[in-house]
């Protein structure tokens, strides 16, 4: 999860995901609306007899935050959490992905988050290990694991039945930020970015008083940035419909939807 907002537990029940799955939250920076939602989301899950472990990540302060919050709300927590302060770099290093972070330009400490899968296994040639005699089962998930088996004496090696290895996709999350060169750099070849579109560019003043980004300057660094899907966020109050956010944004990048509540996204 990247921030928690007001009624962040709402949302996640709404969103019919498991309230024991494994589970990180990476906060991009201490403002209310990326970050209040934690307090309901622990107590929630303690409610739901939570007993996995939970990793919160954030810029500093982070810790002072929760434990502060937790001991005057007076509630108390069925499972471990482990909070990690962020800094610029790899921040999450797991089997099958990588989460890295980004100092963002925002008016207190802010990062930027890029998740990205690590490279995966080639599409698993059914036919081919059926005329290997590869049993079905067991075999064939420890060659799709990228383990040689033995059937009858032969080794069938992964590459026998597994297409070329595919690219990992590669997600960006700005939080609150001005565009900056290092966040283009750091968002490069992004399969989708969700970024900062507080206002339209006849706000631009007001944008960069704020630390805030505009729709068109969101667009501009996605599409300077190889960007294949951009996804605006964070909008201003004032606009009733975002609308006219996508299609300033759509001006400038080919792929531009606004995020709304529930949106669901499949990444092919």
């Amino acid at each position: 999860m990247f921030d928690a907002g007001e009624g962040a537990q709402m949302a996640y029940l709404r969103s019919g995901l498991g309230w024991n799955k494994p589970m990180k939250i990476f906060v991009t920076h201490l403002h209310g609306d990326h970050c209040i939602g934690i307090l309901g989301l622990l107590q929630t899950m303690s409610l739901k007899k939570r007993s996995q472990g939970l990793e919160i990540y954030g810029p500093a302060g982070i810790d002072e935050f929760l434990a502060a919050n937790i001991r005057i709300l007076n509630f108390g927590v069925s499972f471990p959490v482990i909070i990690n302060p962020v800094s610029d770099g790899v921040v999450a290093d797991e089997r099958s992905y990588v989460v890295s972070a980004c100092r963002a330009a925002h008016s207190v400490e802010a990062y930027s988050y890029v998740f990205e899968e690590r490279p995966r296994p080639g599409r698993f040639n059914r036919e081919r290990a059926e005329e290997l005699q590869v049993p079905r089962g067991e075999m064939w998930g420890r060659l799709q694991a990228g383990q040689h088996v033995t059937v009858d004496g032969r080794v069938v090696k992964p590459g026998d039945v597994l297409g070329p290895s595919r690219r990992g996709k590669k997600i960006g999350v700005s939080g609150d930020t001005r565009p900056t060169g290092p966040l283009q750099e750091f968002f490069q070849g992004c399969d989708y970015l969700v970024f900062d579109s507080t206002f339209m560019d006849d706000m631009g003043d007001k944008a960069l008083k704020t630390f805030h980004s505009t729709a068109k300057e969101a667009a501009t660094l996605a599409r300077d940035a190889g960007v294949s899907n951009l996804v605006l966020t964070h909008f201003s109050a004032r606009y009733d419909d975002a609308q006219a956010l996508v299609d300033e944004a759509g001006a400038v990048h080919g792929s531009v939807v606004a995020a709304e509540d529930l949106l669901e996204i499949e990444i092919e």
